[in-house]
């Protein structure tokens, strides 16, 4: 009985005969391959089968990179996110002041326009800042008396009256607007002429003609102009416009509100016109014909004049 050794133990060709066979058949493959390209086919075959074994070896690569690129990516966008809000509060900023610098230059040329209509003799001035007192309407100009300001002269701008000087510094100037519960200004209605008296009316923003009675020919829209007998502002300059009338029988008088015509609580630049440029001239004779009759008396009694 033949006794065999275990397939463990038994032993093929030489290692060097193996060798030599795998290199002759590795030689022979490439010839072929070179030569008449027979191994293509395989080649594909092996690399379709061995595809999802190189994705999986390359799995843990490209995820690790497509996470870092997702922290890189965030992190750009913050970055850029952060320049953009910089350059859109830059662009909006740069907007804002052009678009003021736009509203002071249409300001400015309406003013001119105003001043040449006016045949009288104007100073332009800038609105500096509101009056300390909260209960008062003024504002401070930047003109003054080395300006030709003076005290009491007429303020407007291109819509019409704003206010008037009150008190003048040497380079500047208080102007007290018409809507000052202290302010009155001389009006007449332009579409019949009616003459009244115009009171600022403070906080509101308005004017009020008191003193009208309730009959009184005025109606709603009725504009209303310096009727040049107060002394002070020159006639025909635009105040108001009528915009609230309350007549009630039990009382004498009719409660009017007229919203103002020129930017009394707004704009920047206002135009000072010469002072007592309003100031009617009076007669040269006034008052000296009563002198006159005085000393006659004086001469025919002169007893009486003591």
């Amino acid at each position: 009985m033949e006794h065999s050794p275990p397939p463990f133990f038994n032993r093929g060709p030489a290692p060097l005969v193996r060798l030599a066979f795998f290199a002759s058949l590795s030689l022979a493959l490439l010839v072929l391959d070179a030569r008449f390209r027979y191994t293509e086919g395989l080649r594909s075959v092996l690399a379709l089968a061995v595809y999802p074994l190189q994705s999986l070896a390359t799995l843990p690569a490209a995820l690790a990179e497509r996470v870092s690129g997702y922290f890189v990516s965030q992190a750009q966008l913050r970055e850029e996110n952060v320049e953009l809000r910089a350059k859109l509060l830059g662009a909006s900023q740069a907007a804002q002041r052009f678009e003021a610098a736009q509203a002071e230059t249409g300001q400015l040329r309406r003013l001119i326009g105003a001043a040449d209509r006016l045949p009288l003799r104007s100073t332009p001035a800038e609105i500096l800042y509101n009056g300390r007192d909260p209960y008062s309407r003024k504002v401070i100009i930047d003109k003054g008396s080395q300006n030709g300001v003076g005290a009491g002269s007429p303020v407007v701008d291109e819509n019409g009256v704003v206010g008037q000087v009150t008190r003048v510094h040497a380079l500047s100037s208080e102007v007290t607007l018409l809507t000052d519960k202290g302010q009155a200004i001389s009006v007449q209605v332009v579409r019949n002429g009616l003459r009244a008296i115009a009171f600022g009316a403070g906080s509101s923003g308005m004017l009020e003609l008191r003193f009208m009675a309730t009959n009184a020919e005025i109606q709603n829209g009725d504009k209303l102009v310096t009727s040049g007998i107060d002394g002070t502002y020159p006639p025909g300059l635009p105040v108001a416009t009528v915009a609230r009338i309350e007549r009630d029988a039990a009382y004498a008088f009719a409660r009017i509100d007229c919203r103002p015509a020129a930017g009394v609580e707004s704009g920047g630049y206002v135009l000072v016109l010469g002072s007592g440029s309003g100031r009617t001239a009076y007669p040269e004779e006034a008052g000296t014909e009563g002198e006159k009759r005085l000393g006659k008396i004086r001469r025919k009694d002169p007893d009486a004049a003591r």
